[in-house]
């Protein structure tokens, strides 16, 4: 069957991204482009995605349910999608590519697959899609490794401690929190050493940085669709089919079945082989397409995405640090290697804390400048920099991408330096929900 092809390619170094001309409105009435600088969360649509995507919809239908010749197209994008994430993610011909909501989805998918009696080793310091689910298995909480060579040693040592059977080893590309890129081979050269297996946690690494699963030299891989450019609902655990192929579907359902009988009486169920064994229900070919088409486009650009990302990353960590009160938030030497989020505490003038939401608050809605307030989902690693009573660590953070310019970082430079010297000039109030400000004029989009 000939079909059409629904890749696209932009020309330019950089890849546009969709929203990158948009304008937002302040509280003093005037409009300005939008600063976002919360790549980290969830980056925008690149518009080669978006070209795919709007090309796609129109042979949209059921994907290896339907006769019809959409049905058909629908089918082979959906499955071509399968062979472009493997490629980007560096995995073998062979490996299973299991497309899920998202990197929690995955890992919690694999968490489900995970044989009886597995032993889990993971450092405190990772995303909670990496951190939690692994409760019903026995845990090795391996801490905050003060060096990189210290997280190396700390996965040593329990690992030759840990008892005999199955093993799994969970590492993370990039943290969330300060961008610092982990060990992640010589990590997996340890874990393999002791006979475990090793799941990576790509979420933070894969838009940013070619990966290589093979040369790295871990078992699975997974990612997200909404921080690789392609927010349309899909993500993916790509990897050996080990464990996978065994286990219960993740999800019971229509595509997850090969059989559903009634035998005197008794229900009967023959589970499908992988990937369709824990791909239940109808799949996401449009957020399936929208990642293969992201992972081609980036693929293609990699020098100069990583030049863009390095040079703004570098001058926001330089400006940040010579804000006075600003402290710029890492685990490791300032020299390591880092992708472009930088997460940072504020102190006054006397040293006292400052609420670092309400400055949050106010770089948006008085200088059009989005970042985040928070924990990020990773609590534990918030905590561990920012210290505090439990529960109280909460930060700042600006993470760069595709859809960033230097006048965004100047602007929150000088923003910044601005709200910590005199503070935001609207009035706020706050409430459960945080600060917002008293009789907010913006007005609101209706998207109906």
């Amino acid at each position: 069957m000939k079909t059409d092809s629904f890749l696209n390619s932009d020309t330019e170094c950089i890849p546009g991204v969709v929203g990158a001309g948009l304008s937002v409105p302040l509280l003093d009435g005037r409009r300005v482009p939008h600063a976002n600088l919360d790549h980290a969360a969830s980056a925008p649509c690149l518009t080669a995605v978006q070209r795919g995507v709007n090309r796609l919809l129109p042979w949209y239908s059921s994907v290896h349910r339907g006769s019809g010749f959409t049905s058909a197209v629908s089918t082979r994008v959906y499955e071509e999608a399968r062979t472009a994430v493997r490629r980007f993610v560096g995995a073998a011909p062979g490996a299973a590519v299991l497309f899920t909501r998202n990197t929690t989805d995955a890992l919690n998918l694999l968490g489900r697959a995970l044989p009886p009696g597995t032993t889990v080793f993971r450092f405190s310091t990772d995303h909670h899609a990496a951190l939690l689910p692994w409760r019903g298995a026995e845990l090795r909480r391996l801490g905050v490794p003060s060096r990189p060579e210290d997280a190396v040693r700390r996965l040593d040592e329990a690992l030759a401690a840990a008892p005999d059977g199955p093993r799994l080893v969970v590492l993370t590309g990039v943290s969330n929190v300060t961008g610092e890129v982990w060990p992640v081979a010589e990590l997996a050269g340890v874990a393999r050493g002791h006979g475990a297996r090793v799941v990576l946690d790509a979420a933070q690494l894969a838009p940013h940085r070619p990966l290589d699963v093979t040369a790295l030299g871990v078992d699975w891989v997974a990612l997200s669709g909404h921080k690789l450019y392609a927010p349309f609902g899909a993500g993916a655990l790509v990897g050996t089919p080990a464990w996978l192929a065994e286990a219960a579907p993740y999800l019971a359902g229509g595509g997850a079945t090969a059989l559903v009988a009634e035998e005197s009486g008794e229900e009967t169920v023959t589970w499908a082989d992988l990937p369709h064994r824990h791909e239940a229900g109808s799949p996401n070919v449009v957020g399936a397409h929208a990642m293969a088409v992201a992972c081609d486009t980036l693929t293609a650009r990699w020098d100069a995405i990583t030049a863009h990302e390095q040079a703004l990353a570098a001058r926001l960590r330089q400006g940040l640090a010579q804000i006075p009160g600003v402290r710029l938030l890492g685990m490791w030497d300032p020299d390591h290697p880092k992708i472009g989020v930088v997460s940072f505490s504020v102190v006054d003038r006397a040293g006292g804390p400052v609420d670092q939401q309400l400055l949050a608050t106010a770089l948006a809605a008085e200088h059009g400048i989005g970042i985040r307030y928070g924990a990020f989902c990773a609590h534990q690693a918030v905590h561990s920099l920012v210290g505090g009573a439990a529960g109280a660590g909460r930060a700042l953070r600006a993470s760069v991408g595709l859809g960033t310019t230097a006048e965004h970082v100047e602007r929150l430079l000088s923003a910044l330096a601005g709200l910590v010297r005199g503070g935001p000039r609207w009035t706020y109030r706050h409430s459960d929900e945080g600060w917002a400000p008293l009789l907010d004029p913006r007005p609101v989009p209706d998207f109906r």
